[in-house]
């Protein structure tokens, strides 16, 4: 199996400096998700692709008018693109992401990283519209949360 391939790239005018700080960690972070994924869903043993990017509040809202028919900004928007190898493409504000910080307790690394792992979990066909859906979706999002040497319950009662 070759390298799996993560090409991330930021848009929009606000966040710049954030993503030009975060972005290089949240790619190498999102290789690694690869590379968990890769051995838990049957991909033939071929390489992974991912789309990352990184944006502002106004270049996510359109995206999110367009595909989701909500006038809103939004944190992440997953498009699956079913083609083997390639997930498809990954969506983050970072604008909105920043806002969901809480100083060493919740970083904006934290907030990203798990924006990740639930678009790639979108991307992979998981949802969150039902309660059984929804709590197969965060089991594996704490699953993967912990694979990737992250401590803690991801899903704090405090933080949903």
């Amino acid at each position: 199996m070759g390298a799996h391939v993560v090409d991330w790239r930021f848009e929009g005018e606000r966040g710049a400096e954030l993503a030009d700080r975060e972005g290089p960690m949240l790619a190498t972070n999102a290789v690694e998700l690869l590379g968990l994924v890769a051995a838990s869903y049957d991909f033939g043993g071929a390489a992974l692709e991912l789309s990352l990017l990184i944006c502002d509040d106004a270049v996510i809202r359109p995206l999110n008018a367009q595909w989701r028919g909500k006038d809103a900004a939004t944190d992440v928007l997953s498009f699956p693109l079913d083609e083997g190898p390639v997930l498809g493409d990954v969506a983050i504000s970072i604008e909105t992401a920043a806002t969901r910080t809480d100083g060493d307790a919740w970083r904006l690394e934290d907030e990203l990283l798990f924006l990740l792992l639930h678009g790639v979990l979108h991307l992979l066909g998981h949802d969150h519209h039902e309660a059984s859906e929804r709590a197969a979706m965060e089991a594996e999002e704490q699953r993967l949360w912990t694979a990737l040497g992250r401590t803690g319950t991801l899903r704090d009662p405090q933080r949903t």
